[in-house]
């Protein structure tokens, strides 16, 4: 006799439904909140922007075609502005020591950075110190850091000329002199801002793989060679921008002739920057320096332009 199996109803999982769609209404209503909510978070930054940046520049425009002091009503005055700067007999010095200085800061601010980012890229011990060390000068304040320079370069008691006595060797003018003055000058700026550059470098430097110094050395390269054909092509597109913004930065230099020499030794280290502030703080002519600040601006965005699109096309090449 055989048994047959009771049938059990086979317990089966509860299936919900999927929840509907929110309305189009709402989505259209939460999307414009983020958005609202976003540009809130923007509009401090645009506005500080446009406060302190924007109307500066613009005002800073219009000024140059007016006749403008303190106290007193602008009067429009055309191109004569630009026409009296233009006849300054220090317009010239100031253009071609702002030329000399960018040009000197360029050569050594590139390649002393560069360097001593590949040494540190290569320590096995004390990196962080060292690049502390090195990070120094960037801490210490612009004004503090040129006093200190001014104390150094004291053609009298200073420690430059102090520590070529004790080693027997002649002294320098240092920046008391016209024909040291702008390299002494080069060397300060060189020296406060070589910190932020070093790491940028080496920030790229880390970021290069591995194995391509490794098929260099397979392939016999030496350490030049490596350099030469890994780590220039591997940072190159770094080491445009730092130069394009080091051309910037060194173009209105200002903080250095102002603070050690004063523009002086006979108008050696008048830069274009302190021309400008020449002509607002000391003339009261706020129309010529705001004329010399459209000239700087309007240069250093041609120049900028034509560089960036050089390098684009240059990139597009390769």
């Amino acid at each position: 006799m055989t048994k047959t199996a009771e049938r059990r109803p086979v317990a089966t999982a509860a299936v919900h439904p999927d929840p509907a769609p929110p309305p189009a209404g709402d989505r259209r209503r939460r999307r414009l909140a983020d958005q609202a909510r976003a540009y809130g978070f923007l509009l401090g930054g645009l506005v500080c922007f446009a406060l302190f940046s924007w109307y500066p520049a613009i005002r800073a425009v219009v000024i140059a075609f007016q006749k403008y002091t303190p106290g007193s009503d602008p009067q429009w005055a055309g191109t004569a502005n630009f026409t009296r700067v233009l006849h300054d007999p220090e317009f010239a010095a100031a253009w071609r020591n702002t030329l000399t200085f960018t040009l000197l800061a360029l050569l050594v601010g590139f390649a002393v950075p560069f360097v001593l980012a590949l040494v540190l890229n290569e320590l096995r011990h004390a990196k962080a110190f060292f690049r502390v060390v090195v990070y120094l000068p960037v801490m210490i304040p612009p004004v503090v850091s040129a006093l200190l320079w001014k104390w150094f370069y004291d053609p009298g008691a200073g420690l430059a000329n102090e520590t070529l006595r004790f080693l027997h060797l002649p002294t320098s003018n240092w920046s008391n002199g016209t024909d040291t003055a702008l390299v002494s000058l080069v060397v300060v700026a060189t020296w406060a801002n070589l910190g932020g550059t070093v790491l940028i470098y080496l920030a790229a430097l880390q970021s290069i793989p591995g194995e391509l110094y490794e098929a260099a050395e397979l392939d016999g390269a030496n350490l030049l060679q490596r350099i030469r054909h890994v780590t220039v092509p591997q940072t190159r597109f770094v080491i445009l921008m730092l130069i394009l913004l080091q051309i910037i930065a060194t173009m209105q230099v200002f903080t250095e002739p102002f603070v050690i020499t004063g523009g002086g030794p006979e108008n050696a280290t008048v830069t274009v920057l302190y021309l400008i502030y020449k002509y607002a703080f000391l003339y009261n002519d706020f129309g010529g320096a705001c004329a010399l600040s459209v000239m700087l601006l309007v240069l250093l965005g041609a120049f900028s332009a034509v560089y960036l699109r050089l390098t684009r096309t240059e990139g597009d090449t390769a």
